[in-house]
Order: C-alpha cells, then sequence, then structure tokens
C-alpha cells in the first residue's frame, strides 16, 4: 500500500503564502540522517547500505527492520537512531520518530541532525515551544547551516515572536550574505507584522541573490501591490511572466490588477496571451469581450460574445453581455432581442427584464415596458428587484405617484424591508410628502442604524428644510465616519454647516467635497454660496462661472453673480 507523505516533510508551507497559486520557496529539508555516516562497526555499516537501498524503492518497512539489525551491531549509534527516526516519518509514525531522535540525543546530546529532526516533528504536532530550543542548539552547534534558522522562524512566527524570528534570520545573512532564503523569510516575517515597506527591501534582496526565485518574485509584487506601488508590482509580475515559466495564476492576477488600474489595453493584450498559450477558456473569453465593450470597441464584443454562443447557445452571461454591447451602440431593438432569450432561471433574468422596460419606455412605448415587468412580477413574484424596476420606470416618465403605488403595494409582501422603505421614502419626497419620507427613513434608521445612506438622505432633508438642524448635523457626521471618502456626504455635511452659518466649517467640508467630484454643480453651488458668505467673492464668482459653462441656462447662477458684482462693484 502507497502510504500518504508525511506531514512533517511538508512543514516548510506553514509559513502563510500569497493569494497566488504557486510553489512554496525551496527552503532545505530538515537532515534526517548525518552528512557522512560515522559507523565504526563494519557489520552495522552493511546493514546500514542494504537498509538505504530499500528506502530508494519506498520499501520503508523492510528497511526498518535492517536499520534495527544495523542498530543491534551498533547500540550505541545517534546516527542510526536518527535514521530509524527518519524512516518512521516515511511511514507517517511521528510519535515513533521522535522517541528515535530522542535515543539519538541520549546517545550524543549534540547531534545537530537529530534536533533539526526533533524540531520539525515538533512543529508539525503544534509544539512550537520545544521546536525552538531544539532549532536553537541546531544553530549553536553548527551556525553555518541555514535550515534551522529557517525552520527556528517558521515556529517563532506562528508564535508571533517576530523579534526573535528578525534577530534569528539576521543571524543567518550575517554569517551567510549568500543566503536569498534568508534575506526572503525576513520579508515574510515583515510581511506578517504589516511591515510591508520594510519587506520589499528583504524580498528585493532575495531575488537579486537568487534570479530564478520566482516565489520571491510573487511576494515582491504581493508587497509592493499592498503599499500602493501599483506600477512596480505590475512591473514585477509582468517582469516574471516575460523570463519564467508561463504562470496562469499570476497572470489572472495581473490580469485583475490591470483592470483595477484601467490599463484595459494591458489586460486585453494579456487575456489573449492566457488564450495563446492554452489557458483562455469560456471565462477568459467572457473577459475579452466585456473589455472591448469597456473599450468600446463594439464590433469586436459582438464577435467575441457571437462566437461563444456558437458553442454554449444558451449562455445566458454572454447573452446578457450582447444584449448591453447593443444597448451602448444604441440598437434598442437588437438589445431587447439578446436580452429576451435570457430564460427566467437564469441570475440575469431579472436585470435583463428591466433593461427590456427601459428601452421601450427610450423608445416611448412605456406601456410595452410596464407590460414585460409585469409578467416578470406575475411569474416571479417574490423578486424585489422588479418591483423596484417597476416603480423607478413610471418614475423616469414623471409618474412616480404610480411607482410610489407600486412600492406600497407590496410593503405587505417584504415586511420591514431595508431597501423597499428606502425607495418608498424617496418617492414620497419626490411626490412631495416630505414628512411622511422623513418618517419612513426613520422606519429605516430604527433596522439599519449604521447605513450611511439613510443618514445622509435625512441629514441632507433636514438641511434642505432648514429644520432640526442639529439633529441633522448628527446623522451626516456618522455617515462621515462611516464613508469618509463620499463626496456625496461631504457635500451634505457642508450644507448642513452652511445653514448652521459656520461657514468656515461649511468651506472646508465642501472643499473635500468638490476635491473627492469635481465634476458636479450642486457641490460648486454649495461651495460657492459658502465661500460667498464668508466673503470670499473672488473663488466664489470663479465657481458660478464654470457653473453656468456647464449649465448655460441656470438663471439662479447668473442671479447670484449680479448679485456679488453690484455688492463689490466690480
Amino acid at each position: 500500500m502507497t502510504r500518504r507523505p508525511s506531514a512533517v516533510l511538508l512543514l516548510v508551507s506553514l509559513l502563510l503564502m500569497t493569494g497566488c497559486a504557486t510553489t512554496g520557496p525551496d527552503v532545505p529539508q530538515p537532515a534526517v540522517v548525518a552528512p557522512s555516516p560515522a559507523l565504526i562497526n563494519s557489520r552495522a555499516l552493511y546493514i546500514f547500505s542494504l537498509a538505504r537501498l530499500k528506502t530508494l524503492e519506498e520499501k520503508y518497512d523492510e528497511a526498518l527492520i535492517l536499520l534495527r539489525a544495523a542498530l543491534e551491531a551498533d547500540p550505541g549509534s545517534a546516527y542510526l537512531h536518527n535514521a530509524i527516526a527518519a524512516n518512521y516519518l516515511k511511514m507517517n509514525r511521528p510519535q515513533e520518530a521522535l522517541a528515535a531522535c530522542e535515543e539519538a540525543l541520549k546517545d550524543d546530546p549534540n547531534f545537530r541532525e537529530a534536533h533539526v529532526l526533533a524540531g520539525t516533528i515538533l512543529a508539525s504536532q503544534k509544539h512550537d515551544r520545544e521546536a525552538l530550543d531544539h532549532f536553537r542548539k541546531a544553530i549553536e552547534l553548527d551556525p553555518s547551516k541555514e535550515d534551522a534558522y529557517l525552520m527556528f522562524t517558521l515556529s517563532a512566527v506562528k508564535l508571533y515572536e517576530y523579534e526573535d524570528a528578525v534577530k534569528t534570520l539576521k543571524q543567518l545573512i550575517k554569517n551567510r550574505p549568500d543566503s536569498a532564503l534568508g534575506y526572503y523569510y525576513l520579508g515574510k516575517t515583515y510581511e506578517q507584522m504589516k511591515l510591508n515597506k520594510e519587506a520589499i527591501g528583504y524580498f528585493k534582496k532575495a531575488v537579486e541573490l537568487k534570479p530564478d526565485f520566482d516565489q520571491g518574485y510573487i511576494d515582491l509584487g504581493v508587497a509592493q501591490e499592498s503599499q500602493g506601488l501599483y506600477d512596480d508590482a505590475i512591473k514585477t509580475f509582468r517582469g516574471l511572466l516575460d523570463n519564467g515559466q508561463f504562470n496562469p495564476s499570476l497572470a489572472q492576477h495581473l490580469v485583475r490588477l490591470y483592470i483595477q488600474q484601467q490599463r484595459l489595453d494591458d489586460a486585453l493584450d494579456l487575456l489573449k496571451e492566457l488564450q495563446d498559450q492554452g489557458y483562455g477558456g469560456v471565462e477568459s473569453r467572457r473577459k475579452i469581450g466585456l473589455l472591448y465593450l469597456e473599450l468600446g470597441r463594439y464590433d469586436e464584443a459582438i464577435r467575441e460574445f457571437t462566437d461563444l454562443l456558437k458553442g454554449i447557445p444558451d449562455d445566458a452571461q454572454v447573452l446578457y453581455y450582447l444584449g448591453s454591447t447593443y444597448e451602448e451602440m444604441e440598437n434598442p431593438d437588437k438589445a431587447i432581442e439578446y436580452y429576451e432569450k435570457i430564460p427566467d432561471s437564469a441570475p440575469t433574468y431579472v436585470d435583463a427584464r428591466g433593461h427590456i422596460a427601459y428601452l421601450y419606455g427610450d423608445k416611448g412605448e412605456m406601456d410595452k415596458g410596464v407590460a414585460v415587468l409585469r409578467e416578470a412580477i406575475a411569474a416571479q413574484p417574490d423578486k424585489l428587484e422588479l418591483y423596484f424596476y417597476l416603480a423607478g420606470l413610471y418614475d423616469s416618465n414623471n409618474r412616480a405617484a404610480e411607482g410610489l403605488a407600486v412600492l406600497r403595494g407590496v410593503e405587505s409582501r417584504f415586511p420591514d424591508n431595508p431597501a423597499l422603505l428606502f425607495r418608498i421614502g424617496v418617492f414620497c419626497d419626490k411626490v412631495g410628502k416630505r414628512s411622511e419620507s422623513i418618517a419612513v427613513m426613520k422606519r429605516v434608521l430604527a433596522i439599519t442604524p449604521d447605513d450611511p445612506q439613510v443618514l445622509n438622505f435625512l441629514g441632507y432633508t433636514y438641511a434642505e428644510m432648514g429644520t432640526n438642524l442639529d439633529e441633522a448635523l448628527k446623522y451626516l457626521r456618522k455617515a462621515v465616519a462611516l464613508r469618509p471618502d463620499d463626496g456625496a456626504i461631504m457635500d451634505s455635511l457642508g450644507w448642513v454647516y452652511y445653514k448652521l452659518k459656520r461657514y468656515d466649517d461649511a468651506v472646508a467640508a465642501l472643499e473635500k467635497s468638490h476635491a473627492l467630484i469635481n465634476d458636479d454643480t450642486t457641490i460648486m453651488d454649495h461651495l460657492a454660496d459658502a465661500l460667498a458668505a464668508r466673503h470670499d467673492y473672488k473663488r466664489a464668482l470663479s465657481l458660478y462661472r464654470q457653473i453656468l459653462k456647464l449649465e448655460p441656462d441656470r438663471k439662479d447662477i447668473a442671479e447670484k453673480i449680479r448679485k456679488i458684482k453690484a455688492e463689490t462693484a466690480e
């Protein structure tokens, strides 16, 4: 019977690796026998030689019998006890292996290889504290060998004893300046300590010493990415793909990074490279089509998606993408044709029905759009999103009251659903039922007290009304704390400060909002009003004039400009 490989022999993988699917670094395995057997007894040496042959043939039971016979011939041999321990490990019998190591150390307390092997077994059994003692002794016995240093580090990191790990690895690279693994594991330790800037330097040194160290390059790239050094990470990953064996998992990771950085052409080229290397598959081809769509290369997107449908004619995802492509091309009839092919069992069915309805609305055939959604609702009455689409369709055609009726009509079907209540609150506001809107939003807040959307809605509504401003300020401060980089929420906060006549605070918040969303005329208007209120007329005029360039028909803005000119006699 073939035995499973011992977990002990895989200990070196215990240090956490990166998210990319790669092999671990080439860590030296713990020495399981001494490099040159000190067997004086010639019979013991002969039997040991036979045992080694059996080990090479993976006949571990027979090898064990021979090793015991050798030990009978040379009963005080630490070397043979260690060889027996190694054999037990190959048989997946770690407890007996550990006992054999202990016998070896009774024979010779300074037998380094037995210390390394005993530490490795203990670490595999989560006895890292005891393992450290053995690794520390092995380092003391021979400071020139790197295996004990590295195994010590693995256990120390698992115990969160990072200072000991760093100290030990720095001792290693002092003794062995050419130890790429020493530098690499220093990088890994600093990475575990969330000190990625320091980790980057050690990873760089590791790959400098060992240029074919693929895992070192991967960890370097991941550390660079975590520091926001995206160009450096891309350069590292791309260099590894170009110079090493093509790694499809790494390539897919780089595709995602390219997309994140809006380098869509590079992402597209790499996906094509994956295809050329034989790693394409349907999902990669879908991504290629989507990138063509995002890049506005609609004909190529259509060709890619249509070609995919030849192999899988009912692929709902691809049908949806084709509908989206034709919708972007402003070809509503073709878009509807593909959306309609999506079955009601598909995850994209609800969105497809919504798109069909809005496309009919855009064509001036709203009744058809309503009919599409009513039919979908009849088939799937528990899909809340369909009611949202129907209410939105009414709203987009200036029939918000009918949209509100749709939402109110299903409130009993979805009791206390915060998403539904939120939309009811919004529609109440649209039809002028502001008090009802606030009451509904407070119901939502009771269900989801940390919803920044609801907090923002209530805060801004009170600001617009000029009432309950202290309450509004409380809501919006909480919303900003939850979403500090949301420009719309920051605008609401600034507007409440303005209504409270706290103009310096208003300008500070609105400047942040404008920095986050620099093309929103409402934010520009609010900031200009706050600047004008504290007599910063020059900047206020500049913003008002920018608004007029974007929206020439804004008579209210023209009037604000006139008033400032009159006041300042510009």
